[in-house]
């Protein structure tokens, strides 16, 4: 058996680990990189970019069919889903061609294979070639998340989808019934009924994306329907049959038994942190009852030397705080005066219209019971949203009554992935509403819709009616 030996050892090479690979290149640090699959992980092989083209190219494909109204004859739009997924691929080669160009550049090893630990600085990686033990002084464990599989609903590429399925049909379902109604299986059904597909969602709970602020889950309800998307609430799925027609799924909803049939079963009811395999127990480590790996503002565990970033780390499971947590844990690594102290992390659904997040919401904060005002501003006021035929929804800033600081912001509307990186800065930065209030932004644009729910917050809206706040 061949032995290596490394400074630092990252396992898992999703946006979480080949960061924090990077960060460890340019800090000095002598580094490996093992996984299983390729470069990127899910995020950049079947989550989150391929999900977004998509997205964008249905987007593309329902405003062609409605591009008359702004007097432009497109004539009919055929999808030709071979080249959806054809276009979708070459843009995920793309980025992971990216990744491996900047670990190489940065002076980061790659293996590839499966990686178990034999104790607290050892670990056996099963390659192709054979296995290969790695002896490092620091290890990351970035090893993200799988899709939740339900009783009777277990994916098996045909009939029974999960998330990865449906970013590889290279046919376009007729009919398909969405299980769970949350952020994934929203996405990927509004993706698939701009397409050209008869989306029915099954959701468990009494509203569409549980967690949100439920203003905003009402708006994407009403604009599903609106895209000829069936939703039913309070519904469980119970099991599917093969019938003559297709797939015939059957669930509980009203108070009976019901049946919704369809070509394509797809199941998004959320995802958990993924250790199979890492012989954890080897190493000292445990998970605690919801799979997760404890760890510090370091991203430090309990075993010395070894640090958790990412999914596996626990909530929010996002990207973008994995990539954070890995400069983190790098830079510790290092000897850097690092940890997390992020105020906010910002949260980002790719539905029609866009929703964005950051800091405390509307209805949390009265759960909390804290003292705010909230101001609130349409897309349908701005003139740019006016320009581009995208009105549909509203900007919504929590103001503290009596600090007037920022707390949170919800954006649902256009380009809100966008415009939140403006709203989670002032967050961060603990802004008060002068701060947003007195930046002038520019004219015609999106982002105006922000200061404007600022002002509102205050009654001072310029272009728009609201109450003046309360003084505390």
């Amino acid at each position: 058996m061949t032995t290596r030996k490394t400074q630092a050892l990252v396992i898992g090479a999703g946006p979480g680990g080949y960061v924090a690979a990077i960060r460890l290149g340019q800090l000095g640090i002598q580094t490996l990189v093992v996984d299983k699959a390729a470069l990127g992980g899910t995020c950049l092989n079947v989550g989150c970019i391929p999900s977004k083209a998509m997205i964008t190219a249905a987007k593309f494909a329902d405003k062609a069919r409605h591009a008359e109204s702004m007097g432009i004859k497109v004539g009919s739009v055929d999808v030709d889903m071979p080249g959806v997924i054809r276009w979708k691929d070459d843009v995920v080669k793309k980025l992971v061609g990216g990744v491996g160009t900047l670990l190489k550049g940065h002076g980061i090893e790659v293996l590839n294979g499966r990686a178990t630990f034999r104790g607290p600085k050892t670990v056996e990686v099963m390659t192709e070639k054979g296995p290969v033990t790695v002896e490092a002084d620091h290890t990351i464990i970035a090893t993200g998340s799988i899709p939740l599989a339900i009783p009777g609903f277990v994916p098996d590429g045909q009939r029974i989808i999960d998330s990865t399925g449906a970013l590889a049909l290279t046919s376009l379902p007729n009919r398909m019934v969405v299980i769970g109604g949350g952020y994934i299986g929203l996405e990927l059904g509004t993706a698939y009924a701009k397409l050209g597909t008869k989306v029915t969602v099954l959701e468990g709970t009494d509203q569409l994306l549980p967690g949100f602020d439920p203003e905003i889950a009402k708006l994407i309800e009403r604009k599903l329907k609106k895209l000829g998307v069936e939703i039913v609430l309070k519904a469980k799925a119970k099991g599917w049959s093969e019938g003559i027609n297709g797939v015939a799924v059957q669930y509980e909803a009203d108070g009976g038994t019901k049946t919704a049939v369809c070509d394509k079963v797809l199941v998004t009811v959320g995802r958990k942190p993924y250790s199979e395999g890492l012989g954890l127990e080897a190493a000292g480590l445990t998970v605690d009852a919801k799979g997760f790996i404890t760890v510090d503002n370091q991203m430090r565990t309990q075993v010395p030397g070894i640090y958790c970033i990412g999914d596996l780390a626990g909530q929010p499971m996002l990207a973008h705080k994995a990539s954070r947590e890995g400069e983190v844990a790098a830079e510790v690594i290092a000897g850097r005066p690092s940890a997390m102290d992020a105020r906010t992390i910002p949260a980002v659904v790719f539905t029609d219209p866009e929703i964005a997040t950051a800091g405390i919401m509307e209805h949390e904060a009265k759960a909390q019971g804290l003292d705010v005002h909230v101001g609130k501003f349409p897309f349908a006021a701005l003139g740019r949203a006016l320009t581009t035929q995208e009105t549909d929804g509203f900007f919504k800033v929590v103001l503290d009554r009596k600090t007037e600081e920022i707390l949170g912001v919800a954006i649902v509307g256009p380009n809100a992935s966008d415009l939140i990186a403006e709203a989670t800065l002032a967050i961060e930065m603990g802004a008060l509403f002068d701060d947003l209030a007195l930046t002038i932004h520019a004219h015609p644009t999106l982002p105006e819709g922000l200061k404007e729910a600022v002002l509102a917050a205050k009654g001072e809206a310029i272009h728009a009616l609201s109450a003046p706040m309360a003084r505390a």
